[in-house]
């Protein structure tokens, strides 16, 4: 059986860990596949029943044609990025959107829904799809390939693509740090570890499907994101350090995870890191923004984020650099 060929965990606006530095196969991404929250959703949330969607303006305001195609940020997603590097297209479409067809579908889509995690109640918490429902939807994307494009290309896709999962945050801001729902049943290690075990399940359906070059986003300094910020009654304005210390041992276990996984499976500056762009840049992300929209500011890549939650256009082109740069043997 095949091992599987490429598992990283790419630190959000941090670092590359390889984790499989020899004897990995080279070769061109026919597709890039993405599973998350609203750093990787394109635009399902548009089509399903949620109140959380980022298709109106601010958002998408530098997106070509200023159209917000439910994406959280001004513009692109770092998953937009890394396909347009690999010869693919400069977005890539959501799932659900009506009208796609699978033939435009073969070569990049995301399932991921903003407002997700990998915990199961986080998305029932903002109606979002489930990481297990995108994992059926990519069952269910993969025997469209083979119906459409025989065993044979649909197998090529399948192994052949890269998977990204970006996803996480959401469970502890919106399930255990800022809203207490998850503490009444875990210590803040027990969930940890109980997300942990979420990642690993999903990476392994996925493999199970076929998924051979797998890139896992790690969380980014949770205490610095803008809302953060402003509900640090410590110190007002600045980052939380207990938060940020969430992040990084979050972000230790899912290295620990990939060297297991890796093991067991066969086969720039900016000038404002403290406020968002929209509105005042405290408080607002979602709907909020667009009430605020006198308030946004002027250049959005200025910013690190856009809203208090969500990265700016320019701080997901470079997580996609990071991806990218994590395995340059596979662009040759």
């Amino acid at each position: 059986m095949a091992l599987l060929q490429s598992l990283q965990v790419v630190f959000a606006m941090g670092l590359v860990m390889p984790v499989l530095p020899r004897g990995v196969a080279g070769g061109k991404f026919p597709a890039v596949i993405v599973f998350g929250d609203s750093t990787a959703d394109t635009g399902n949330n548009n089509f399903i029943q949620t109140l959380f969607r980022g298709n109106y303006p601010p958002y998408g305001r530098d997106y070509a044609g200023g159209i917000a195609t439910g994406r959280f940020s001004n513009g692109r997603l770092a998953a937009d990025f890394v396909s347009e590097a690999l010869g693919l297209a400069p977005a890539v479409p959501a799932y659900l959107e009506p009208g796609r067809s699978i033939h435009r579908l073969a070569s990049g889509v995301s399932f991921a829904s903003a407002g997700s995690g990998l915990d199961d109640v986080t998305a029932q918490i903002l109606s979002a799809v489930s990481l297990r429902q995108q994992i059926q939807h990519f069952k269910e994307y993969k025997a469209r390939l083979r119906h459409a494009k025989g065993d044979a290309a649909a197998n090529h896709i399948i192994t052949r693509s890269l998977y990204i999962f970006s996803v996480g945050a959401s469970d502890f801001l919106g399930n255990y740090l800022l809203y207490p729902i998850r503490r009444r049943r875990f210590t803040l290690p027990e969930y940890e570890a109980f997300l942990v075990g979420a990642a690993e399940a999903a990476v392994r359906d996925v493999h199970g499907l076929g998924a051979r070059r797998v890139r896992i986003v790690g969380l980014p300094p949770l205490g610095c994101l803008p809302l953060l910020r402003t509900v640090n009654r410590v110190r007002p304005g600045e980052c939380s350090g207990g938060h940020n210390v969430v992040a990084v041992r979050f972000n230790r276990r899912l290295r620990a995870l990939v060297w297991k996984l890796n093991l067991e499976l066969p086969g720039a500056g900016f000038e404002n890191s403290v406020r968002g762009c929209c509105g005042t840049g405290y408080v607002e992300t979602g709907v909020l923004c667009s009430l605020d929209n006198a308030l946004t500011c002027d250049r959005a890549n200025k910013y690190v984020f856009f809203d208090v939650v969500h990265p700016s256009e320019r701080a997901y082109e470079m997580v996609a650099k990071e991806i990218l740069n994590g395995a340059p043997h596979l662009l040759k």
